[in-house]
């Protein structure tokens, strides 16, 4: 897939209580990933990958498909029927601020912050295990900033163009270079209490 056709790609933009809540659960954003980095799998695959029976893969992917994060894929032959996401970015907001769609919002962040922080955690337990190019490049960064909220709106966009190229890839296997793996990137951009001091 070219990056022109990647920026074709509709983006998912939740902003329905309702189906943020439903994303926020560890089991299905732990599928929605395994179809993103494996493409179409059926709930057989899915399950054996992330550690649940099938019975409970094929439900989360039909809480899913209900609210359209994923749907069914084109089947090789009648036995199988496998599961795909329909859009490889999401983003969400609570454009009216309301109580629901706040709240909503904030279990959403909090647990994809929660996952984020597990999989720092399994990736420091195997960090020795990695060749030093890998085990140099993995890791957690932290910088603090001063900006006002256009600015900080202006950064987040600047910062999505240059993930453009690599996210293609998702969908395009062929324009994976060689040594290339799959690495999970969570930002936070978290503003703290103003403390009136100017500095």
């Amino acid at each position: 897939m070219s990056l022109e056709s990647w920026r074709k790609r509709p983006r998912r933009v939740l902003d329905d209580p309702a189906a943020m809540r439903a994303f926020a659960h560890p089991v299905r954003l732990a599928l929605h990933e395994l179809l993103m980095r494996a493409g179409a799998t059926t709930a057989a695959d899915a399950a054996r990958e992330v550690g649940i029976s099938q019975a409970l893969a094929s439900y989360h992917l039909r809480q899913l498909a209900k609210y359209g994060f994923v749907e069914q894929a084109e089947a090789r032959d009648e036995r199988e029927r496998p599961w795909k996401a329909t859009s490889l970015t999401q983003e969400w907001s609570d454009p009216e601020s309301s109580p629901e769609a706040s709240a909503a919002r904030g279990l959403l962040e909090q647990v994809i912050a929660e996952r984020a922080l597990s999989r720092l955690a399994e990736w420091q337990e195997r960090r020795t295990d990695e060749p030093d190019e890998w085990r140099n490049a993995g890791g957690i960064g932290s910088s603090y900033l001063y900006v006002t909220p256009d600015e900080l709106a202006s950064f987040d966009a600047a910062f999505n163009r240059l993930l453009e190229p690599l996210m293609a890839r998702i969908a395009d296997p062929s324009e994976r270079p060689e040594g290339a793996r799959p690495v999970l990137l969570t930002t936070l951009l978290v503003p703290l209490p103003a403390t009136g001091t100017g500095d």
